[in-house]
């Protein structure tokens, strides 16, 4: 939560900086608000969005360098000093992670508390809005609420409610304050100013945010003022006296639009200076590039996210498709005989419905036509099936009994199972003392239940793992599991390395094997593009990782032969990878070139295809 709030302020501060150095002193200000509020949204949003793997400056974080040597590792070496305690190393980090954690409990208790005071302040403010607008005479003007108010108090707007005290002002004076309140009603300008108090009480600790409530509160009054001199009842003169005799030194609520004394004299300044050029609108375009490069620089990766959840969603959906973790011990069964298989459906309640598939000669003494009892007997347990089968089909009631002495060796190997659910989970996956042993001898001594179930489930035995060591010799236990559910073996590993992909981890592998990419489709990607390193610097192969980022970005975006050679037609003979990228990214396309050499311009490079196509520039805008 901390890093995401505090992700949100660096964005509302570049753009308050950019704001300040480009856009403040410019007259658009219609834009001037959009890019204002455009950018409170943002600064929540971006951190949200994971961006595309191949534009990330960030990398994923479970890839792990491997380093190849001639020298076999030995794993039972491996495994025995990673179970080598170190106590002193180990109290000292303990006691910082413990320091690490209450300081950030701090700051987190500290920052909500932050929240509801200035979450209050704002309902407080409402309610008292509420009460002067709903408690006093009003004058209805259409859709506009007049209240009058008394006493030595600045006129403002909320809503559609202006307050004024009318015995201040002359009939000049009270008409311009009452025409300049509505232009604020009706441009709506009391929602910009509660979106700009919502994000105060998120951002209450960052001072650039009420400088960013201040900046919107300023161009409003500059917006407003504009639209009141291009009223040809209002001179500027007269105008401007009235902003004289009207600025009070109170503060009002900040909910409202008011007469600030101190924004005064800006917005005459402003009144008199000269319109901007169509010609600085460039200025504007400049916010795009900073947002992209904000996303890039800190923003998870897609290709990471995916990864992880992808992971995720593995161990999940193996833990549930033999039995749902919520399966009770006794229940309805389900069955139908296939071949020498036994499909059986667990019902615990009309909620709780589980499948799993048995080998039939695990059974004995299936009771045919006629009711009878049989059971199925593991390391686990025994489950007591009580019912009948009718041809291929039969139905009963079951019941699971834990066998304590599998829990008491299971317990010893380091795995708890003091729960019948997990009990019953190693039952129906068939998880044997036996397994965790293995695993145990090739070098993954820390085990837990949540862990074995998906490896037992997708059945990641010995010989697998010996054969995947042979080629990523330090792969972690929690990589197997995607490994063997998208089918990585050697063969395919040493395919991918013999196609010049040496340096290979096993967080590479699964980017690769999800994405479908094999040898061919590298030898493909070899012939068909350009680096955008210089031939030495490819002939030296120190660019791996962005070859590595290059070809998943090519298989992502579905960018193939066709792709490439329609924009040689044209005269692209030297596009490199990261243009091919974001031309297909932003999609730039032969139809969208040819537009603008039938308009004339012709030659034009891939780095002003891709500004043209990201500001949405076309033929017509040009000739305009």
């Amino acid at each position: 939560m901390i890093p995401y709030i505090l992700y949100s302020a660096l964005i509302l501060t570049a753009c308050l900086v950019f704001y300040k150095l480009l856009l403040q002193k410019e007259t658009f200000f219609h834009l001037n608000r959009l890019v204002l509020l455009s950018c409170m949204a943002l600064a929540f949003i971006l951190p949200l969005v994971p961006v595309p793997y191949q534009l990330s400056f960030r990398k994923i974080a479970v890839e792990k360098p491997v380093i190849v040597t001639d020298t076999p590792v030995n794993t039972s070496t491996t495994a025995v000093l990673k179970e080598q305690p170190v106590q002193p190393t180990l109290a000292e980090k303990t006691e910082q992670f413990v320091n690490f954690e209450s300081i950030t409990k701090l700051l987190f208790y500290l920052y909500w508390f932050g929240v509801i005071v200035f979450a209050f302040n704002f309902l407080m403010q409402a309610v008292l809005l509420f009460y002067r607008a709903y408690s006093k005479s009003v004058i209805q003007d259409g859709k506009f609420r007049i209240v009058e108010i008394t006493g030595d108090k600045a006129p403002c707007s909320f809503a559609n409610t202006i307050f004024i005290n009318p015995e201040k002002y002359e009939w000049e004076t009270y008409n311009q304050i009452l025409l300049h309140e509505k232009i604020h009603i009706e441009q709506k300008h009391t929602i910009d100013l509660l979106l700009a108090e919502i994000v105060l009480i998120f951002q209450w600790f960052n001072p650039f945010a009420w400088q960013w409530r201040k900046a919107l509160e300023i161009n409003l009054e500059f917006l407003t003022d504009d639209q009141m001199l291009q009223q040809d009842t209002v001179e500027k003169e007269s105008y401007q006296f009235s902003l004289l005799q009207v600025a009070a030194p109170q503060f009002p609520l900040s909910l409202t639009t008011n007469y600030n004394q101190s924004l005064l004299k800006k917005r005459i300044i402003m009144m008199n200076s000269k319109k901007s050029n169509v010609h600085t609108t460039w200025k504007y375009f400049f916010l795009l590039p900073i947002m992209v490069l904000f996303a890039c620089l800190f923003n998870q990766p897609a290709a990471q996210s995916q990864t992880l959840a992808f992971k995720e969603k593995e161990e999940k959906q193996e833990r549930q498709s033999n039995i749902q973790s919520g399966m009770e011990t006794e229940g309805n069964w389900f069955a139908t005989i296939k071949g020498n298989t036994v499909n059986v459906q667990f019902k615990s309640d009309e909620n709780d419905n589980s499948n799993s598939t048995f080998q039939l000669n695990e059974f004995k003494d299936l009771p045919r036509d006629k009711q009878g009892t049989f059971t199925l007997t593991r390391e686990a347990g025994t489950m007591t099936f009580v019912g009948k089968f009718e041809g291929d089909k039969g139905m009963g009631t079951y019941k699971f009994t834990a066998n304590t002495a599998y829990s008491a060796a299971m317990e010893k190997e380091g795995i708890d199972l003091k729960d019948d659910e997990d009990r019953m989970v190693f039952f129906m996956i068939n998880i044997k003392q036996s397994y965790v042993q293995m695993l145990k001898k090739n070098g993954y001594s820390k085990l837990d239940k949540d862990q074995l179930i998906p490896l037992a489930a997708l059945d990641v035995n010995e010989d697998y793992i010996t054969s995947i060591k042979q080629a990523v010799p330090d792969i972690d236990l929690e990589d197997l599991v995607p490994f063997k559910s998208l089918g990585i073996d050697q063969a395919y590993i040493e395919e991918i390395r013999k196609s010049g992909y040496k340096d290979l981890s096993a967080g590479n592998i699964i980017a690769l094997k999800s994405q479908g990419i094999d040898a061919k489709y590298i030898k493909d990607f070899h012939g068909s593009t350009t680096s955008k390193k210089n031939d030495k610097e490819a002939k030296d192969g120190e660019d791996q990782e962005d070859k590595d980022d290059d070809i998943i970005a090519f298989k992502s975006l579905k960018i193939d032969q066709a792709f490439i050679d329609s924009f040689k037609k044209l005269g692209y003979n030297a596009l490199s990878n990261d243009d091919l990228i974001a031309f297909k990214s932003l999609n730039v396309t032969p139809d969208f070139i040819n537009s603008f050499k039938k308009a004339g311009y012709n030659d034009i490079s891939a780095e002003d295809l891709l500004a043209l196509k990201s500001l949405n520039v076309t033929p017509a805008l040009l000739l305009e």
